[in-house]
């Protein structure tokens, strides 16, 4: 389950902006004919808890003449929404924009360590206005709901559709080469993560392992803040402009605080490999053990068969109920499905009474036919699903073995 919030929060970076009072609205509205007003991209770099893994994307609206400055930030949610979790599963998740003083908003990345970088986007006054309105606009609380999508819809892809939407021409992006998947990114973010990693990776199905075009690499924040410093904006018979007139670091990374931020998550001293390739050398041993004495330890069996049964009513329930994108085309159900509980009770009395069961000789099929399948199928697999599959795959060759020496 922890992996599970992990992968739903994937793309947020949460922050706790207060909304703008009604004085601020009204000096907003002065903004309409200043000469100096900007609206900056703003992108924070990555933190050590899960849901700073990935970075994080405001725009930020500045005006020296009414000393007005602020950041809308569309990555805010609130754990207090009734059904809360319930909806997080089913990928229900509702999302809002807020805004925050700029200090505020510095303050919290300040005391976690990271740096924000601005790119002052070249717009010109009446777009610069426009874009502002539209932003007031969207913090309003009958406007500032919307559906989230981890990849589609989130705090970075909302703060480039906002900028498109008020650029009079259109932006246009550079080509660039190589192009990645979806899960070939959030993997260049957990790298340092392990557990975050494999997390992600045993919920995510097959339809994140296709290349992705330009646009769609925008999901992350420090992608969408490369492809904007070479990005023009073609206005037509005026000519092309670049999208970022300026960029300049307004918060320096403390490598200090995020060691401290480090040090704070909880760890666990192996990976996942590690852990479930240890797991699988135990269960040799054990089934050596077993077969030399023809005897099966039947707790092995109730306790494995268990948890894979769980394990599988989670991956299982994500595909076929649930709205988050990619959850539906994972392969890893052929591994992890509810089936094994309704054979524990059966299993463990058939090893108590040294009987066989017809449950081993179908998992035996299913799990070699996904092990020789697996270098076909169109996925990426998690770090833990093929010491699984083999460990799983050993208990029902111990279970055949022990059987037929025993007849």
């Amino acid at each position: 389950m922890r992996h599970l919030v992990h992968l739903l929060v994937l793309m947020c970076c949460l922050c706790l902006p207060s909304r703008l009072s009604a004085q601020d609205v009204q000096v907003a509205d002065s903004i309409v004919v200043d000469s100096t007003l900007q609206v900056s991209l703003l992108t924070c770099s990555p933190g050590f808890a899960s849901y700073e893994l990935y970075g994080h994307t405001a725009l930020r609206v500045h005006s020296t003449q009414y000393d007005y400055d602020v950041v809308f930030n569309y990555g805010v949610f609130d754990f207090k929404q009734e059904h809360f979790v319930w909806r997080f599963v089913l990928g229900e998740c509702d999302y809002m924009c807020a805004a925050s003083e700029y200090y505020i908003f510095e303050h919290d990345y300040r005391m976690r360590g990271s740096s924000i970088t601005e790119q002052v986007l070249n717009l010109l006054p009446i777009e610069a206005s426009e874009l502002t309105s539209a932003l007031l606009a969207n913090c309003q609380p009958e406007n500032s709901v919307y559906r989230y999508n981890i990849f589609r819809s989130n705090c970075t892809t909302k703060a480039r559709d906002m900028i498109e939407a008020y650029v009079r021409g259109v932006v246009r992006y550079p080509a660039r080469a190589p192009r990645y998947t979806f899960r070939q990114i959030l993997h260049q973010f957990t790298a340092d993560s392990p557990w975050d990693e494999a997390g992600n990776d045993l919920l995510l199905g097959a339809d994140v392992d296709t290349l992705l075009c330009e646009r769609d690499e925008m999901f992350a924040p420090i992608y969408m803040m490369w492809y904007a410093d070479s990005a023009m904006i073609d206005r037509g018979a005026w000519g092309c402009t670049p999208l970022v007139r300026e960029r300049r670091v307004l918060l320096e990374e403390n490598s200090d605080l995020l060691q401290q931020s480090e040090a704070a998550e909880p760890t666990f001293f192996l990976t996942p490999a590690q852990l479930f390739w240890g797991l699988l050398c135990a269960t040799l041993l054990l089934g050596y053990w077993e077969v030399r004495r023809r005897r099966v330890v039947w707790g092995v069996d109730a306790v494995l068969m268990t948890l894979q049964g769980i394990a599988g009513i989670l991956i299982v329930f994500m595909s076929l109920f649930s709205e988050h994108p990619a959850v539906d085309s994972n392969w890893q159900a052929w591994l992890l499905n509810p089936l094994p509980l309704f054979f524990v009770y059966p299993v463990v009395r058939a090893d108590i009474r040294g009987e066989r069961s017809v449950y081993h000789a179908g998992a035996a099929a299913v799990l070699v036919a996904f092990l020789l399948l697996s270098y076909v199928i169109p996925q990426h697999f998690s770090s833990i699903t093929m010491p699984l599959a083999l460990l799983l795959l050993s208990r029902t060759v111990v279970h055949l073995w022990i059987y037929r020496l025993s007849r």
